[in-house]
């Protein structure tokens, strides 16, 4: 039966999907670590309180790259070049969603609303992570090496994504509450979009690389043009709604380290 777990545990068991699979990951994860450290360092003074928690945002994601490479160690293998068309956080800053990088190159400080900005698309694409990594605890919870990776990955994911809606709470009561809105929902619909052609590249470079037959193929894709017809007709709001979290001030502290991988 063709289930997402079964998919996974065939990328997984491949050297090769399994290196274009971290590879892929951890490109994603170490231009997020770049890109929280340089927002860091060109906060407003207004908003300077952040420093600590875009510092431990950063060093989160990092980690979770140093995490794959150390997957990659395991297995005696090295990273591969990640397809253009296959670069999630680059197809969406060439879409205008967050902040561009030349931006984040220069040394001029940020504003409030570039801040507006940076939460708003944190938000949007740490929901696409915590899901996405809640999945795969689902799959590999269990597994003697994925699956520690997972939890503790699926974890930080969790404390990025309740800090994104608590900031965003205290902006939005400062007054920027519809500004805020706007800017989610632009995110939204454009994230869902680059997602939807990313996880068709993706599958492309698998079903090539396992050599998939033409009917699962199919099959995979037409999943891949369902979820992103339910999120053009709504799903995508599930993004946008800011709630107080259940978990207070997660990113408070200092960034775990990963012994057992780094």
């Amino acid at each position: 039966m063709l289930s997402a777990r079964s998919v996974f545990e065939e990328i997984l068991g491949n050297d090769e999907s399994f290196r274009l699979f971290c590879s892929i990951a951890a490109g994603g994860e170490a231009q997020g670590g770049w890109e929280n450290a340089r927002i860091a360092a060109l906060l407003p003074a207004s908003e300077r309180a952040l420093v600590p928690k875009i510092t431990r945002h950063g060093a989160d994601e990092e980690k979770h790259g140093r995490i794959f490479h150390a997957l990659l160690r395991k297995r005696g293998l090295r990273p591969v070049d990640v397809p253009h068309e296959t670069d999630y956080t680059t197809l969406l800053e060439r879409h205008g969603i967050g902040l561009a990088h030349e931006r984040l190159k220069g040394e001029r400080e940020l504003t409030v609303r570039d801040i507006l900005v940076h939460l708003a698309h944190s938000r949007v694409t740490q929901q696409r992570a915590a899901e996405r990594m809640r999945l795969l605890l689902t799959c590999f919870a269990d597994h003697p090496d994925i699956g520690r990776a997972v939890r503790m990955i699926a974890n930080d994911e969790d404390n990025h994504l309740a800090y994104c809606h608590e900031e965003l709470l205290r902006l939005a009561a400062a007054g920027h509450g519809h500004a805020i809105q706007r800017i989610l929902r632009e995110c939204a619909l454009t994230e869902i979009r680059v997602h939807r052609d990313v996880s068709l590249a993706v599958l492309d470079h698998m079903g090539r690389i396992l050599r998939w037959p033409p009917t699962k193929r199919k099959v995979l894709a037409t999943g891949v043009h369902a979820v992103y017809a339910y999120e053009r007709l709504g799903g995508w709001r599930r993004m946008v709604t800011l709630k107080p979290p259940e978990r207070r001030d997660a990113l408070g502290g200092s960034a775990s380290p990963a012994p057992e991988f780094a």
